[in-house]
């Protein structure tokens, strides 16, 4: 990583950028670390003293509420940070995961129960990624559900050309 001038010392000391990646908006933690969102990802502090980088397309939605952020992966994994002083983190958030979104559709399953597909393009470029977010009490692993999804996700692709 080059050193970026004006960045805060616990980003510039531990904060790992991909090539062309230029962090957008930073802001301080309660516990002395910082929050960054970048281009193409979101880099929020480990207890360890470094940075999970979660890609924009990986964030299937973010909360600004009370002072706290909260992340939620696609992969169903959660943060929550307080922010002391939070900038403009939050706007960059929502923008960011926002412009990754091809297109997101909710669906009924034939053998009950919910499920949200999401198609989004990586900030980085290349093909869309596919995403299911089934409703709580259905089991992604259970190879029935999944098929229903696929058959979802399929006619889907059909309708929207993706």
């Amino acid at each position: 990583m080059r050193l970026r001038r004006g960045l805060p010392a616990t980003l510039r000391d531990a904060l790992t950028l991909e090539r062309g990646e230029r962090v957008l908006a930073t802001a301080p933690t309660r516990g002395g670390s910082h929050v960054a969102a970048s281009t193409t990802a979101l880099h929020l502090p480990t207890p360890e003293g470094g940075f999970t980088r979660i890609p924009w397309e990986r964030v299937d939605h973010a909360t600004w509420k009370d002072g706290w952020l909260h992340v939620h992966e696609t992969s169903r994994a959660e943060h929550h940070v307080r922010l002391t002083d939070p900038g403009s983190v939050p706007e960059t958030v929502r923008e960011r995961v926002t412009a990754t979104i091809a297109v997101s559709h909710q669906a009924v399953l034939p053998g009950g129960g919910k499920v949200r597909i999401a198609g989004r393009r990586p900030t980085t470029g290349g093909d869309i990624r596919w995403t299911f977010v089934f409703d709580a009490g259905l089991d992604p692993s259970d190879p029935g559900v999944r098929a229903q999804a696929e058959q979802v996700l399929e006619g889907l692709r059909r309708q929207t050309g993706l």
